[in-house]
């Protein structure tokens, strides 16, 4: 696999648009495990080499089990997730699924605001919207995993 193209490089002004909306993430009062957890589903659902490798790499120099990162995947069927990051992997779900014609459902919206207040859930949407970016960006550049010894 060789990348296709440097973004960053190409159109500074762009990468650093979308470096942006990740200074914005970083002051989210949601916990980052949550966010590693929802990075990491969306960039397994786009096929996201890259984003993948770098989200489970992140999330377990913070201390995330294993277990919980192998489960990520079959989330419905494991029993290492509370209520809330169910409802926030289902929302990433249907956020990052909407191209299946279904959208967001109501019922899927209804629970993430039953366990977030709606500045979280503001800031769990930007979560899911910016990774689906960058994972858009990383397939189509077929940006290289970083741990990828090749």
């Amino acid at each position: 696999m060789t990348e296709r193209m440097n973004l960053a490089e190409l159109e500074p002004g762009a990468y650093e648009a979308m470096l942006g909306l990740e200074k914005y993430l970083s002051r989210s009062t949601l916990p980052k495990s949550l966010r590693h957890l929802v990075e990491l589903r969306a960039s397994q659902i786009n096929g996201c080499a890259y984003c993948v490798d770098m989200h489970s790499s992140e999330a377990k120099a913070q201390g995330e089990s294993d277990a919980r990162l192998h489960a990520v995947a079959v989330w419905r069927e494991a029993p290492f997730f509370d209520e809330r990051e169910r409802a926030a992997l289902e929302l990433t779900e249907a956020v990052t699924r909407l191209s299946d014609g279904h959208g967001v459902p109501d019922d899927v919206w209804q629970q993430a605001a039953k366990h977030f207040d709606e500045h979280e859930l503001a800031q769990l949407l930007m979560m899911i919207t910016t990774i689906n970016a960058w994972n858009r960006i990383s397939v189509a550049t077929r940006k290289v995993p970083a741990s990828y010894q090749g």
